[in-house]
């Protein structure tokens, strides 16, 4: 299969690779409401409660990437797999399942490299110009990832992509919300783009 490697890149791959295409009517704790269909029902995205650095929902369905930290036996970062990525699918029964090739190494995969002091350059293999650090945070030593957030350095929590429409390889991407924590004031910082 010979597939421009722009599509690959493609940022909206990322949440769309294996997906239904049934339209549903769609409610977000962002208060996100699709009516395009008139056998809506409304899904309320989960909030996992499981151990992550963060987390990646999209429509249009609850299935939930989570990205958590893969630690060596001193407690450090693997530095040939730091982060884990797994899917809880809420569709089906709530169980944890690993990614298929194709999801790790086009979709929802990452490319890590090891930076100086334990820090680590995080990259989802489908859009590379949205910088990732993985590193500890001064105020409780934990790991976090690290993304600018509204133009300031913030630990990432979620990742909300608003699809309606388009191909499989190519959907329709209506827009992207990151949310995360000022790590000095604790406070919540959202951030919404188009792609």
């Amino acid at each position: 299969m010979n597939i421009a490697p722009a599509l690959l890149l493609n940022f909206a791959l990322l949440f769309h690779l294996c997906l239904p295409s049934d339209r549903l009517v769609r409610v977000s704790k962002l208060t996100d409401i699709d009516t395009t269909s008139r056998k809506a029902k409304v899904i309320n995205f989960p909030v996992p409660n499981v151990a992550k650095l963060f987390y990646v929902q999209r429509d249009p369905n609850t299935n939930t990437i989570i990205y958590d930290i893969n630690l060596n036996g001193k407690g450090e970062p693997d530095p040939a797999n730091p982060v884990h990525v797994y899917w809880i699918k809420y569709n089906e029964k709530g169980q944890k399942e690993e990614l298929n090739f194709i999801q790790r190494k086009f979709a929802y995969g990452l490319v890590t490299k090891p930076l100086d002091n334990g820090k680590f350059d995080i990259r989802f293999v489908s859009y590379k110009k949205y910088p990732l650090y993985l590193m500890k945070a001064e105020t409780d030593n934990k790991y976090h990832i690290f993304a600018t957030i509204a133009k300031k350095q913030a630990i990432l929590n979620r990742i909300f992509i608003k699809i309606e429409g388009g191909t499989f390889w190519l959907p329709n991407v209506v827009y992207v919300e990151v949310k995360g924590t000022d790590p000095a004031t604790g406070k919540e910082i959202v951030e919404r783009f188009k792609p």
